[in-house]
């Protein structure tokens, strides 16, 4: 059996614009310039794209399930006029005071995608916006990658008083896993992948026992409201 290429990606920050603490409606998704295509481009590359998301405003009853639905709704019609789709959203929907194992910065998630497909995560990589996805996806040994379009950035950049960030000189804080790697917007995470991938033949292939990621120089020198019921496309 062909190994599975799996790219895991948080929702809001990375994917769409945040709205506040969070996006309630489909009239409020609008997704970030350049995400869809990015998406798309993973998509044509043979990689299968999956969405993790702390969704506390249905547990709030900020928004309902049928919200929600009509989000990832907009979301999958927008990227299929874009040439792409995502597999399935797995989601979160309690909120901080309630004991659940599926709220990220805790892997339970990421558990359920492992069962879902039949494969370790291992080496698998997953992007998002803030460190709470990161950190739950290393528990389960993903890859992590930040982009800087989500909650870090928009606090990084208040923090920075105007100045702009830079992926170069950007130190990331304690709570980041190590060897997170960062990236402007989901287009350079993709374009990341993409070319490791066509470059040196070494990705993030599930099961576990594929080739170690190369590092840049490498590269350079080869130039529900349960949440254990994912919503599926």
């Amino acid at each position: 059996m062909t190994p599975i290429k799996l790219v895991l990606l948080d929702r809001d920050g990375a994917i769409n614009h945040r709205r506040g603490e969070f996006v309630s409606s489909a009239d409020e998704w609008e997704p970030l310039p350049g995400a869809l295509e990015a998406i798309a481009r993973l998509n044509h590359a043979g990689f299968h794209v999956v969405v993790v998301s702390n969704q506390t405003g249905l547990g709030r009853g900020l928004f309902d399930v049928a919200a929600l639905n009509g989000m990832q709704a907009k979301m999958q019609r927008l990227l299929a006029a874009a040439g792409g789709r995502i597999d399935a959203l797995f989601y979160c929907p309690h909120g901080p005071e309630e004991s659940c194992g599926c709220r990220m910065p805790l892997p339970g998630l990421f558990d359920q995608i492992g069962v879902r497909y039949g494969v370790s995560l291992a080496g698998v990589p997953v992007a998002s916006g803030s460190s709470r996805e990161l950190q739950a996806g290393a528990m389960v040994g993903c890859e992590p990658h930040l982009v800087l379009t989500g909650a870090f950035a928009e606090v990084a950049a208040a923090d920075a008083t105007g100045v702009a960030l830079s992926v170069a000189d950007l130190v990331l804080p304690g709570d980041f896993p190590e060897g997170t790697r960062v990236h402007a917007d989901l287009a350079a995470f993709a374009d990341f992948i993409v070319e490791r991938d066509a470059l040196v033949g070494v990705t993030a292939l599930v099961p576990a026992g594929a080739s170690v990621a190369p590092s840049p120089d490498q590269l350079s020198a080869a130039a529900g409201l349960n949440s254990a019921s994912p919503t599926s496309f």
